[in-house]
C-alpha cells in the first residue's frame, strides 16, 4: 500500500517477523516481501494456548480445548472491537504503527463502517489505495495434528484449515470475525 515507483518497502517482512517472534507461544516466523506492501511466510507456533493470550483473561481472542480423539479437540478465535486492537498490539508494534498511520479504527478505537472507512482513506491519501485496501486479503493455512472434523469460517482439507478474510473487515470490524475448527 504505498507509492507504485517505491524502492524501500511499506512493510518490511524480516522486521515484522522478528517483532512476531517474541509473541507468547511462537516458535519462528519467517517473513519476506513479494512487493513493497506485500508479505509471505510462515509462522510456527509451539503453544497454540499460549499464543498471544497472556494477561487477555475474559478478552481472549483464541480460545483452545485438547482433547482425545476426533471432533475433541478445538479453537476458536473471535475477532471484535475489543480483542482485535489487543492482537495487533501484541502481535507486532510495526503492525500497529502502520495500521494507526492509515487510520485503522480497530487500531484507533474509533467505530465506522467498511464505506467511511474507505472514503477516508481515499481522501487523505487517494481513490487507489482505498482500492487496494477494499480488495487486499489475509489468507492463512493452518496445520492441525488430526483431520479436521468441523470448520467454521474457512475450508478443511484433511489436517489442513484453509481462510480468506477481506482485510478491510479486520481493520473496522464492524460485526465480530469468528472462526472454529474442531479435529
Amino acid at each position: 500500500m504505498g507509492d507504485e515507483g517505491a524502492e524501500e518497502p511499506v512493510l518490511d517482512g524480516p522486521s515484522i517477523a522478528r517483532s512476531m517472534a517474541a509473541a507468547p507461544g511462537v516458535r519462528s516466523v519467517i517473513l519476506r516481501n513479494t512487493g513493497p506492501s506485500a508479505l509471505e511466510g510462515t509462522v510456527s507456533i509451539y503453544n497454540i494456548g499460549n499464543f498471544l493470550v497472556e494477561g487477555l483473561a475474559e478478552d481472549r481472542f483464541i480460545r483452545f480445548t485438547e482433547g482425545r480423539g476426533a471432533g475433541n479437540s478445538s479453537i476458536v478465535i473471535t475477532l471484535d472491537r475489543n480483542s482485535a486492537p489487543l492482537l495487533i498490539s501484541r502481535l507486532s508494534p510495526e503492525i500497529e504503527d502502520y495500521l494507526s498511520s492509515f487510520f485503522a479504527p480497530v487500531v484507533l478505537g474509533e467505530t465506522s463502517t467498511v464505506q467511511e472507512y474507505l472514503d477516508l482513506l481515499a481522501q487523505v491519501y487517494g481513490r487507489p489505495l482505498a482500492n487496494e485496501v477494499a480488495a487486499a486479503r489475509i489468507r492463512a493455512r493452518i496445520q492441525f495434528p488430526r483431520p479436521i472434523t468441523s470448520i467454521q469460517g474457512g475450508t478443511a482439507s484433511g489436517r489442513f484449515a484453509e481462510f480468506d478474510v477481506p482485510l478491510v473487515d479486520i481493520l473496522v470490524l464492524e460485526r465480530p470475525l469468528r472462526y472454529e475448527v474442531r479435529w
